[in-house]
């Protein structure tokens, strides 16, 4: 092998990587975004979820309250 064909591969690897390197990065933004939209989602689950849980009367009647049907 020639020291110009090394000196080739040796630049081809160098771009490869620096590819490589570009496209992680990429991802781990992507990632990281994600996260953070994740994290806001179950923010806004939990606090629907507490509002219902603290929501005062309904428009359904307790058993107790209801009259029975006219049939009876």
């Amino acid at each position: 092998m020639s020291e110009q064909q090394l000196s080739a591969d040796i630049e081809q690897l160098q771009t490869k990587i620096a590819f490589q390197e570009d496209g992680i990065e990429q991802l781990s933004d992507a990632l990281a975004n994600q996260q953070n939209q994740l994290e806001k989602l179950q923010y806004q689950v939990q606090f629907l979820v507490n509002k219902i849980k603290n929501m005062q009367g309904s428009n359904i009647a307790d058993a107790t309250e209801e009259a029975p049907p006219p049939h009876y």
